[in-house]
């Protein structure tokens, strides 16, 4: 059965077979002992057997895989020479995405791909806040499914129509969907309004990602690494973690069934996985399960990269069957329980007591137990991980650049999309019920009734369904200045994230 070296232990060299690959895995550990060289190590040896891999780059120093490590530094020819391997400076290819698009190609899903679940989320959403969202995205698939274009939600701005439209129709839609308030309309725009102002916007909307991208081999059959650029998008940490979840989900969806097969089509890595789960609702944690549980008959691998075991919920945790613990720190009460919990998931061995080498490994050391070739995991054995022969740390960001204007996909990414959507169909709308009443008002030689929610400016005349909606949106902003103003004066830490 072929397998990937991952290093050298008393037991011997320890590998993971890739025909259990797509079992899962998990790579834990305090902060700076090792779990992004092992998660560098992982990645490019399955890239190097023709396995494509998707990873979160959360502090840009994944991006040295993209360069080979010529010469090798001192620490890797030491640490090489001990576990007996030779180090060949190489790289796989590397492709960049960036949600953002500064540090990678853009990266772009619409609002009705995204779903009333994870969207809920990206904005923060309370239970009515979510059952409004919800209401929402029936209202856009009803219209949707009459061949209507308003029911198109391509970006943020179509999901903003979408919300107005409910609340300049309230009594109408809510017989049919349910009531929805004013309250919890202006609510979400303004959680929408800060996303924007987030930059979030630039996700939203097409060209959107396709998966075919993700999952093309590169040069000579051999795998692809996907790195995206997370360095900002982690400020975020809902729009990340609800990102990654929909890539998954959208692979489960999108890709057939395989059953099992000598290697992985794609593995998956999520890095800082507890954000993934951090005050996520049942329902979330449910599809989550689900997903990491079937996925893997799709030929997908999914490796969450944490701190400690414990921040992965038992029912997930249970799924992942390759394992790889780095060390942790056993300062506070909670500190020990996550050591014992991490020393309990292992098969015993006779010779490492895991809950006292769990606290003494050094940096580069792991606990490693991967499944054998009947799907069992190898007893725990405490392991020197091999050296990585990509670049340890950070390209240049020239280097970068350089990589990005070469690939195969800038062409078909680099430019937004703009196709007529929600947001010009109810706008439209809006304007053109706003012309028809005026004309019917002069034509009875009358001035028009203001309409539900129309205001007058001085002078009499009316405002326009556009001057209305910027009219929300300004009383937004200046709430969220207000409220921004107040918590610096009463002493309350702001709770807007960094931009």
């Amino acid at each position: 059965m072929a397998a990937i070296d991952i290093g050298a232990s008393p037991e011997g060299m320890q590998s993971l077979a890739l025909q259990r690959a797509n079992r899962h895995g998990l790579i834990a550990g305090a902060t700076g002992t090792g779990k992004t060289v092992t998660l560098q190590v992982l990645a490019e040896a399955f890239a190097r057997e023709g396995v494509n891999v998707f990873a979160a780059d959360i502090k840009g120093d994944l991006s040295g895989i993209a360069a080979p490590g010529a010469p090798p530094p001192g620490w890797a020819l030491k640490r090489a020479e001990e576990i007996g391997v030779t180090l060949t400076p190489e790289a796989p290819p590397v492709v960049f995405w960036d949600i953002y698009g500064e540090l990678g190609h853009p990266v772009r899903t619409t609002v009705t791909e995204m779903g009333p679940v994870l969207m809920a989320r990206v904005l923060e959403a309370s239970e009515a806040q979510e059952g409004a969202v919800t209401i929402a995205f029936k209202l856009a698939d009803d219209w949707l499914n009459q061949g209507k274009r308003e029911g198109l939600l391509l970006n943020l701005a179509d999901l903003r129509a979408l919300l107005t439209h409910i609340s300049d129709n309230t009594e109408a839609i809510g017989k049919k969907y349910g009531l929805v308030t004013p309250q919890t309309i202006a609510a979400l725009q303004r959680r929408i309004l800060q996303l924007e102002m987030d930059g979030a916007e630039r996700f939203f909307g097409e060209p959107a990602l396709e998966l075919d991208d993700l999952l093309a081999p590169g040069p000579d059959r051999k795998g692809v690494v996907h790195l995206l650029a997370s360095e900002r998008l982690v400020q975020s940490p809902r729009l990340y973690s609800a990102f990654l979840l929909w890539l998954m989900s959208e692979l489960w969806e999108t890709l057939p069934e395989v059953g099992d097969i000598d290697k992985p089509k794609l593995v998956f890595f999520f890095d800082e996985a507890h954000l993934l789960f951090r005050d996520a609702p049942k329902e979330l944690l449910t599809r989550v399960e689900q997903v990491v549980r079937l996925i893997r008959s799709k030929g997908v691998g999914v490796y969450f990269v944490t701190q400690s075991p414990t921040d992965i919920p038992d029912m997930v945790l249970s799924q992942l069957g390759n394992r790889f613990q780095h060390a942790l720190r056993a300062y506070t009460p909670s500190d020990q329980k996550a050591v014992r919990a991490a020393a309990q998931s292992f098969r015993t061995n006779a010779n490492v007591d895991v809950a006292k080498e769990i606290q003494e490994m050094n940096v580069g050391e792991a606990l490693v137990s991967t499944l054998d070739e009947k799907g069992a995991p190898t007893v725990v054995a405490r392991t020197k991980i091999r050296p990585p022969n990509s670049q340890v740390g950070p390209i240049l960001l020239a280097a970068r650049q350089a990589m990005i204007a070469k690939s195969g996909v800038r062409k078909k990414y680099e430019k937004t999309i703009d196709r007529e959507s929600a947001h010009e169909v109810l706008t439209a709308r809006l304007e053109q019920t706003a012309l028809d009443e005026e004309r019917e008002a002069r034509e009875k030689g009358r001035a028009p009734a203001p309409r539900s929610g129309a205001t007058r400016r001085s002078g009499g005349s009316r405002t326009t369904a556009v001057e209305r909606q910027t009219g929300r949106v300004a009383s937004g902003v200046f709430n969220t200045i207000v409220r921004e103003l107040m918590r610096g004066i009463l002493g309350t830490p702001s709770r807007r994230r960094r931009r």
